[in-house]
């Protein structure tokens, strides 16, 4: 007994001393995107590397193929301007995915779900973001089926009624993204509303994924009293990680996932 009083009695000095970091799960946005093209093998493989989990944005090809991308369009990345939902994943894999962000990356091309699925290390997890509607679910039920790697599945997104039916259809983890804005006179950020956390509990979510600038002490407290995980994106400033930290969010999506850590743990 007078040992673990002791030890006690150590941790409580050490953390008087350094400050009570606790633990948060770093999430690497569309893999880690600072250093590689965004959602393609070669940023998620090295999101993994970071010792990460991982954030990807997926939409249906005309095909019905679940291809790894942001826009609904490959012109932001490509400069080619095809419509995802109206080519087929044949003639999707053609462009040049990586080419924007260095010659080195000259050769990726646009992944399916199931390229990413296959990448996924033990006790790490992909995060799913919906970008298109309801019509992607049974396709995306299917392939994480077939993954094996239900476990290691989020879904997230910020159409409400899509994670809501994928939460029917595909009982893994799923969270609501949601965003904030800015009062137009003063140029600060809104806060979150509290209610936000019980509009997804009475839908059977597991919690929300927001916007980093809108949270505050009472929007953590909230969530955390109704047994919700509260994660945020997108960070890249270590003093407003530190703080999200403290306010004791679940998780930090952010394109610097190593180096965020890093600036966190110092």
């Amino acid at each position: 007994m007078k040992r673990l009083v002791m030890c006690g009695l150590f941790c409580w000095l050490i953390a008087g001393v350094s400050g009570c970091k606790k633990s948060v799960e770093i999430i690497a946005h569309r893999g880690a995107s600072y250093l590689a093209p965004e959602n393609t093998v070669a940023s998620v493989v090295l999101g993994w590397e970071k010792e990460a989990d991982v954030e990807i944005d997926v939409h249906l090809s005309k095909d019905n193929r679940i291809v790894v991308i942001h826009d609904a369009s490959t012109k932001h990345i490509t400069g080619i301007d095809l419509k995802v939902k109206e080519t087929t994943y044949r003639e999707l894999r053609k462009l040049d995915f990586g080419s924007f962000k260095g010659e080195e990356f000259a050769q990726e091309r646009l992944p399916l779900l199931d390229d990413v699925l296959k990448t996924i290390p033990p006790k790490r997890k992909l995060y799913v973001e919906i970008k298109c509607g309801k019509e992607i679910l049974p396709f995306l039920r299917q392939t994480i089926i077939e993954s094996g790697k239900m476990s290691q599945i989020v879904i997230i997104g910020f159409d409400i009624k899509v994670v809501t039916s994928s939460k029917e259809l595909i009982d893994v983890p799923t969270y609501w993204l949601k965003g904030t804005d800015k009062v137009k006179e003063t140029e600060e950020w809104i806060p979150h509303d509290p209610k936000l956390v019980q509009m997804v509990k009475d839908r059977g979510l597991d919690g929300l994924d927001v916007h980093y600038a809108g949270v505050t002490k009472e929007f953590v407290d909230t969530a955390k009293a109704s047994g919700q995980k509260l994660y945020v994106w997108t960070v890249d400033d270590p003093k407003e990680a530190n703080h999200l930290v403290e306010l004791g969010v679940s998780g930090i999506t952010t394109n610097r996932p190593a180096w965020l850590r890093e600036q966190i743990n110092d």
